[in-house]
Order: structure tokens, then sequence, then C-alpha cells
């Protein structure tokens, strides 16, 4: 057969295979049966599993509408979503991703503006979280799962409560919960015990660079980036410096939280969810996890949001919103949290999750969400340059509280190195910089 006659072929059985795939995602009758879901979060087996056999199975009872779930990672997902926007054939109904994904997809008009299908009933979403789902004049997406970082309180600890500051101000976050109170707090009980029993992640695979940009920095100047060495940033130096001096010493040597807190090393400490979660699971009636203290501009606090969202010319876009419906509900939220760890995106969920330890964690997480204070704070996305990104705050650490170099002249100094990871990259500074 002649080879250019026998590559005319396969490329029309090609194309009729393509158009027959495109007319199968869109069809339905009376309703889809059949959207594409395509998601960078819950793609590691364990957690795949869980949603092919468990989630999606349960939506597909009750609905009739069949879900291929198709994980993929953050390139190959902008890079067919575009594809598809671009060429007017798009076959995913429902995209799950991290803020900064949507945020960049918004940007290119990719996506449906939500606000024609109204509220989802029977939940509420966090105000912060409401907030950042709005996006270049649209409501780009609908919150679904949050990862954050917390302070674990041991409640040995409440009995050297300093004066002026109660259990329930800790516990609920009150105005009188500050980062003041917190070095009075760590101070008295050193001051009772002889020992330092407030602890970080500050080893070499610790989490401590988040709490520094992403914890104190919008706490005492609003801002991750913009005001790095700013009068407001030397005064949040100054602080850490004195608070320094009532933290466990093991801390530099610490890259996880649970194991200090367990053996009582340490009452008092902050770490990421994920890595103080054993501490709360063999314990739970030891431990109670709480709100973040506030500082002179607010409580700020860093939180992982992920959310769903429907393309722009999407196919069977009311399936798709039932899919979110479904994914959003509180009890189907209890589910992820209790297989993934991923935790609730609406306040109702924290009320029907059992007592244990998950109740623990989700209801102290629920409260640091719903601060009216709160400063949220989203990790930037700088590519490679990420790393620069957080060695910069440790550095600062490192040269002012360990070395006790001049604040005034570090920050100078890495203030304009910190810039320039956002020029090279041409990322925009994170939120609530932006």
């Amino acid at each position: 057969m002649n080879t250019k006659l026998l590559a005319g072929i396969i490329i029309a059985v090609l194309v009729i295979i393509g158009v027959a795939y495109y007319a199968y995602t869109q069809q339905g009758a009376g309703g889809a049966k059949k959207i594409i879901f395509a998601s960078t979060q819950l793609a590691p087996t364990k957690e795949r599993a869980f949603v092919e056999g468990k989630l999606l199975p349960g939506f597909t009872k009750e609905t009739g509408i069949t879900v291929e779930y198709v994980p993929i990672s953050y390139a190959d997902l902008y890079s067919r979503l575009s594809a598809e926007e671009q060429s007017g054939k798009v076959t995913i109904s429902v995209v799950g991703d991290l803020h900064g994904g949507l945020d960049l997809y918004a940007s290119k008009g990719y996506l449906t503006d939500l606000a024609k299908f109204g509220k989802l009933p029977g939940r509420t979403f966090p105000a912060i979280l409401e907030k950042y789902s709005h996006l270049h004049g649209i409501k780009a997406y609908v919150p679904w799962m949050t990862a954050t970082y917390v302070f674990v309180v041991n409640k040995k600890a409440f009995q050297y409560l300093p004066p002026g500051l109660t259990e329930e101000d800790v516990v609920k976050g009150t105005d009188k919960w500050t980062y003041q109170a917190l070095l009075a707090w760590a101070k008295n009980i050193y001051e009772k015990t002889g020992e330092k029993k407030l602890g970080f992640p500050v080893g070499p695979k610790g989490l401590w660079h988040r709490f520094l940009h992403g914890y104190l920095y919008p706490s005492f100047t609003g801002y991750q980036v913009k005001k790095f060495n700013s009068p407001e940033a030397v005064q949040m130096w100054q602080y850490l410096k004195q608070l320094w001096q009532y933290v466990n010493p093991a801390s530099t040597t610490w890259d996880a939280m649970a194991e200090p807190l367990l053996k009582g090393e340490v009452w008092l400490a902050w770490d990421h969810t994920a890595r103080i979660k054993d501490a709360i699971e063999q314990e739970p009636n030891q431990f109670v996890v709480v709100p973040v203290p506030r500082g002179p501009k607010g409580r700020g606090f860093i939180l992982v949001v992920a959310g769903l969202a429907i393309p722009k010319n999407a196919p069977n876009q009311d399936a798709a919103w039932k899919l979110i419906d479904y994914l959003t509900r509180p009890e189907v939220q209890v589910e992820v949290l209790k297989n993934t760890g991923f935790f609730p995106s609406v306040s109702e969920a924290a009320g029907k999750i059992p007592s244990g330890p998950l109740k623990v964690l989700a209801v102290g997480v629920n409260t640091q969400i719903n601060e009216p204070d709160g400063i949220l704070a989203m990790i930037p996305s700088l590519g490679s340059k990420g790393g620069e990104f957080t060695g910069t705050y440790r550095k600062a650490f490192e040269r002012i509280v360990l070395n006790g170099e001049d604040i005034q002249t570090v920050l100078n100094e890495l203030g304009p190195q910190l810039q320039k990871l956002f020029q090279e990259t041409g990322a925009p500074l994170p939120p609530p910089d932006a």
C-alpha cells in the first residue's frame, strides 16, 4: 500500500476516534452520564484508590453520573487545559487544583464564573476562603480541601498561664492570645519549672521557614515580602530574639514536633498538622490544637487551599456542579479527612467528625481559619527558586537570632535578594502581598 495513503488512513481513523471520544464525554440523556474530573490533588496511589474506590462511586450511585478521575501533574494540567480551551473542544468538566494554579487559569479566562450556579445549601465556607476564591472578577472556584500549620498545647501548660490570659483565650483565639502573650507564657513556664517548654521544627528538614515568612512576617508587618526590611520587620526580629530565650535549644535539631510533644520535651509547639498528627492520635486527651497568636497587624497563617472549578467551555456543566456539590458536603469532607488527611473547607464538617484525634485537629484548624483577624498567607510559586526563597528567611534567622548580627544590616542585605527572585521568575508577590 502507498505510504502516503496509509498515513492518510491512520490520520483519518485517529480523527474519527477523537471526535467520537469528544462526543462521548458530552453525551447525556436527561442529564450527563459521564464527566471527566482532572485533579492535581489526591494523586498518590493510596489517595487515588480512595477516590476511585469509595468517594466517586458514592456520587455515581446517587446521581447516575459516571466520573472519570484523571490524576494529573500541575504542568500537564496546564498544557491540557490550555490546548482544550484554545481548540474550543474541552473534555474536562471539573478541575481540582491549588489556589495558585486556579489563579493562573482564571487570569487567562479559562474558568467559568461559578456565581451563575448560586450558593451551595447546607454549608458555610469561612470568609477568608470565600474571599480568595474570587479571582479576576469572577467566582473562580469553590474551596475544596485545606492544609495548614497550627499551635499544639499540652494541657499541663495551662497551669502556667500568665496574668490576663485564660485557657479560653488560647483555645478560641481571642484578642488576648497574642505573640506577646506567648512570650509571657513561655517565660512564666521557664521561671516556674526551670525548663524551656516552647519548641519549633528548626532542624534541616523542619518547616521553620514557613513560620517566619507565613506567620511572623504577616502578623507583624502585614506582608510576607513587601516589608521584609521595614521598621515593623525590625520590631518582629527584636521580638523573636526575646522569645528565643525560652525556646528549647534542641529545636535546632528537630524536624517535626510530634516526638518532642509526646516525650514532654515541649508543652507548646508549632508545626504542620501532618507533622503533629501522631502526637494527637496517641494522646488525644493530653493535647489541644489552637489558633496561632496574633501580632500587631493580625493573625498571619499559611493555608494550602485546593479548589474545584469548571473550565469555561466545559461540557455537562450542570453535572459538574453536582459533583462540586457532592464533594463539599460536610459528611463527604469528613470522609476525605479520614482517608487523606486534608481538612474540610466547610465549617459544618467539624460537627460531623467523631470525638477523637481527628476532632481535636479539625476543631483547632477550623477555629484558626475562621478567625476574623486572620491574614491568609499563600506559599509563593517560584519553581526552582523556592529553596532560595525559604533559605533567605532561614539565613536572616541564623544571622540575627543565633549569631547576634545587626538586624537592619542583615535585612537590608537580604531584602533585595528576595525581591530579585520574584523579578527573575516573573512570579507575583504572594498574598497578603498581592
